[in-house]
This record gives structure tokens, sequence and C-alpha cells, in this order.
């Protein structure tokens, strides 16, 4: 927890607010943090949080605009192809994060000295 002046937060609501996900998004990032080796498709996902398929794949592509995972297309002996979804290393995440929090930072500083 995060104790400022009259309000506590907590990591996680900084992390889902910073980067503006929902609760589905932060479960899979969380997920894919501590599974961080592991390359995963939409249903391996699925079944591993037990969410519907369509609701990781609106997360994941999500995710992947935001630039938090990398995808890989596999393709398959006997045609077609599945994307596998991992996380970004760490420290990308916490870099991108820091930059939004000092954006904001320098918002509020500059809307004070407006007050």
């Amino acid at each position: 927890m995060i104790d400022f002046a009259c309000k506590k937060f907590d990591v996680s609501d900084i992390v889902k607010c910073s980067l503006n996900l929902t609760k589905s998004d932060f479960n899979v990032l969380k997920f894919l943090l501590k599974n961080n080796s592991e390359k995963l498709n939409t249903e391996e996902l699925s079944k591993k949080l037990n969410l519907d398929k369509s609701t990781i794949q609106r997360t994941v592509k999500r995710l992947y605009e935001k630039n938090l995972i990398s995808r890989s297309q596999i393709n398959s002996s006997i045609g077609g192809y599945s994307y596998v979804y991992k996380i970004k290393n760490k420290s990308e995440i916490n870099s991108i994060i820091l930059k939004i929090l000092d954006d904001w930072h320098e918002t509020v500083k500059e809307n004070i000295k407006k007050w």
C-alpha cells in the first residue's frame, strides 16, 4: 500500500489505472508474469484462467497493443496458424508504467501551479 495524504493506494491499483487495464487484462498480465517462461495461446490461457475464450482474445489484443506482451505465429503442419503470447520483460513493463506516472506527475505539478 502507498499512502498519499488522504488515501492509500495498492500497487496493483496503480498498475491497472496507469495502464488502463480491465480486471481481466490485469489477471492475464499477472498470470503471464508468474509464468513468464511459457508461450501460451488463447485456448490455453482460457483454460488456465477459467475465462471465456472471447474474453481472453480481447484481453491479449489489448495487452499486445499496449506493448505489454509479445505475439508469435505458430504455423500448423496441416495448414493454418495460431498465435502464442508471452509477457514482455518485467523491467520493460515497469519502464512503461514509470513513464506514464512521470507524465502524470508533471501534469499534476503544472495544474497545481496554475491553481
